[in-house]
């Protein structure tokens, strides 16, 4: 199986402004690879390398560069020689810190390991017989914006909700939770929490106490990673069960992923395959997450729908029933159109519909 691969950058447009703790954000740039069979030239894979700006290990000035090295390097590959042995290939040819390279080249093997039909997985959502459970994100904003968004949520039938918590005022923030708790217990809306590391350290508990008071499922990185004593204390006594996220990124090693979950021992962890190189990577944490009895759920982290479908279709092979985070997919004006569908709070894959995809014809 004779293999080319090349990429293509495409500019991703939000259609309002997205607000974290580190910023707000208009636009993202993910490059789209092709991999092509030469020999069948109709049987193609499609990928996405989109590292997050500020948090992927690499968002790196000369990241195109690399990229480009990459796929010259894969596209040297004798695999008629070579074993076609998807984790030694991903092994030879992308280096460790370029994990969203890894995740993009992983997914477009699959896909034309599967038959270039954009199903990397097979199952009960790729078939479109199932759905996927979903949490609504609440983008950070003002107080009225943040409003606004819970209800369009609510509306639309999610029974979970996220918000991003950090920027505006923390008492504002905290009306907004009290705004839903009032009208709807913790057995009717489930409320979770992101702080992306926002809290300083001499006042995470004491907005951790406060926040308890909302009957949150979880807070996400309440603190900046990189400080494992903290972390571990606000893990063991925090009474807003904590998820780590941030806290992952970059820990590519299997025996220092199982020191860090020991060490700190959370109740929860996020797994985002675009920061963590891709699925091996995030099996990896399974299992391991799944050994220590730390829950777990994926999230997407702001791909088009070309890499959250990816995403959406290996979540699904997994038994868990908590809601997962991929609704990333409505963020942008200009995403392809795909056959994923959002309907009552759930991910869904339409077989019904088609994929309109970048063009590569001006590519070589």
């Amino acid at each position: 199986m004779p293999l080319k691969i090349v990429y293509k950058p495409c500019t991703l447009h939000f259609r309002k402004e997205a607000g974290t703790s580190r910023g707000i954000l208009t636009q993202k740039t993910s490059w789209i690879l092709q991999v092509t069979d030469l020999e069948q030239p109709g049987l193609i894979g499609y990928g996405e390398c989109g590292p997050l700006p500020g948090l992927s290990v690499d968002d790196l000035p000369d990241f195109e560069k690399q990229l480009c090295g990459v796929c010259h390097i894969f596209n040297s590959l004798d695999l008629d020689v070579f074993p076609f042995n998807l984790g030694i290939i991903l092994d030879q040819v992308v280096p460790q810190h370029l994990p969203s390279v890894r995740f993009g080249v992983e997914s477009a093997l699959l896909d034309i390991m599967k038959g270039g039909k954009r199903k990397p997985f097979k199952n009960d959502f790729s078939e479109g017989k199932a759905g996927v459970l979903m949490n609504g994100l609440i983008w950070m904003g003002s107080f009225d914006d943040m409003l606004a968004q819970v209800e369009e949520k609510l509306a639309q039938g999610f029974t979970t909700l996220k918000l991003k918590v950090g920027a505006i005022d923390f008492d504002q923030e905290c009306r907004i939770l009290a705004n839903v708790r009032t009208r709807y217990n913790k057995d009717q809306i489930t409320l979770r929490v992101d702080a992306n590391g926002a809290f300083k350290p001499e006042d995470a508990a004491q907005k951790l106490k406060a926040l308890s008071a909302f009957d949150l499922h979880s807070i996400e990185q309440p603190v900046k990673a990189g400080q494992p004593e903290l972390m571990a204390e606000l893990c063991r006594t925090s009474p807003v069960p904590v998820a780590l996220d941030e806290e992952l990124i970059g820990v590519f090693d299997y025996r220092e992923k199982f020191a860090l979950l020991k060490k700190l021992n959370p109740p929860f962890i996020i797994l985002k395959p675009t920061l963590l190189g891709g699925f091996r990577h995030t099996s990896e944490w399974i299992e391991i997450a799944n050994r220590l009895n730390i829950g777990w759920w994926i999230t997407s982290a702001l791909e088009s729908n070309i890499g959250l479908n990816a995403i959406a279709q290996y979540t699904a092979a997994f038994d868990n029933p908590l809601p997962q985070g991929l609704g990333t997919g409505q963020l942008y004006v200009n995403n392809f159109v795909s056959p994923l569908e959002i309907r009552q709070g759930y991910l869904h894959y339409n077989a019904e519909k088609g994929w309109d995809l970048p063009d590569f014809s001006n590519v070589h």
